[in-house]
């Protein structure tokens, strides 16, 4: 397994991009390419103790800022970390990247580089999140912000592919999120979504409300990439507040209090693990001609390594030929 990686991609790079590169390679068994700053990278791993054979550094002139337009970044920086990666993975033989960078370009330079799969109109961003029944997939999460009806309904035909053959679900439900459960609820656009979910031989419930994606009411949830980016940051933000306000509570509380703490810590723990984001590692780009995997900005080490080790389950489990298949099907 070559697994490429944008060494350059995140707010902690180089530095957590190395470190989970050589987390992988010992973990894993990977053999891995940093593309990026090569004296900065190569600085990084004469620190560290690990298979020199294993890992590779490609050098890259340049960077995109997340701040940086996506498009206009990617013509202009052939150069950079991003663009090389991909280029890489197109002509090099590797089997995936991985990129905690601009989102955006890593977006664009897939889709112009590498092309899309074979019945897909627009890529897609899948995440991953906890639940309290089952882990669940949102699909799309800012690749594509303003979708017509027909990429939802791909969307859920990708989701329904990787659901079976990742996350081993039989017959994966599908949702659409939106404001009710009534299929009258919410606009045009939601409602011709509906319609063309309902159709399909997907297995469709209907629609979904934010709340409900948290109750595991379905395996895969639908929308468009502007409302699944918010309703992303909006978890990201409610997991970050509650557990910052149940530190604030126990630092200001009696002794009893703590002490009652002290003896539910390993629940605490339980629970930290499976809202952990770092333990999901990255999201794939669903649709694209290629295995690329895209993870958050604030990734550390660990999220990069087991992004790196979905990036090898993508590949082993042969996700885009299912999806293909699935295409065609319907």
């Amino acid at each position: 397994m070559r697994i490429v990686i944008d060494a350059m991609g995140g707010d902690k790079a180089p530095q957590c991009n190395v470190d989970g590169a050589v987390m992988a390679v010992k973990e894993l068994g990977y053999e891995v390419t940093l593309v990026g700053d090569e004296k900065a990278v190569t600085g990084l791993l004469s620190a560290q103790d690990y298979p020199k054979d294993k890992i590779k550094v490609v050098n890259a002139s340049q960077a995109i800022g997340m701040e940086e337009p996506a498009a206009l970044s990617v013509r202009r920086k052939r150069d950079s970390s991003i663009v090389k990666a991909v280029d890489l993975l197109k002509s090099d033989g590797h089997d995936a990247f991985v990129s905690a960078g601009n989102t955006g370009a890593v977006v664009c330079a897939g889709t112009l580089s590498l092309r899309l799969l074979e019945g897909v109109d627009r890529p897609g961003i899948a995440v991953i999140i906890p639940t309290l029944d089952k882990p669940c997939m949102v699909i799309d999460v800012g690749a594509n912000i303003d979708p017509k009806p027909l990429h939802l309904l791909q969307y859920g035909i990708m989701g329904d592919a990787y659901s079976k053959h990742i996350l081993g679900k039989k017959e994966p439900t599908i949702g659409l999120l939106n404001i009710g459960e009534e299929s009258t609820k919410g606009t045009d656009f939601v409602k011709e979504c509906h319609t063309m979910l309902s159709d399909s031989r997907l297995n469709f419930i209907g629609n979904i409300e934010p709340k409900q994606v948290y109750q595991g009411a379905a395996d895969v949830v639908v929308c468009d990439g502007f409302v699944g980016n918010v309703f992303l940051k909006v978890t990201e933000g409610v997991a970050d507040a509650a557990s910052q306000l149940v530190k604030r509570e126990l630092k200001n509380s009696n002794f009893i209090t703590k002490l009652g703490a002290a003896l539910t810590l390993p629940a605490f723990r339980k629970i930290k693990r499976k809202l952990d984001a770092t333990e999901y590692g990255g999201a794939p780009l669903l649709g694209i001609d290629g295995r690329v995997i895209i993870c958050h900005g604030s990734s550390n080490a660990k999220a990069i390594k087991n992004a790196i080790k979905v990036a090898g389950e993508y590949v082993d489990h042969h996700v885009n030929m299912h999806i293909i298949e699935e295409l065609q099907s319907f």
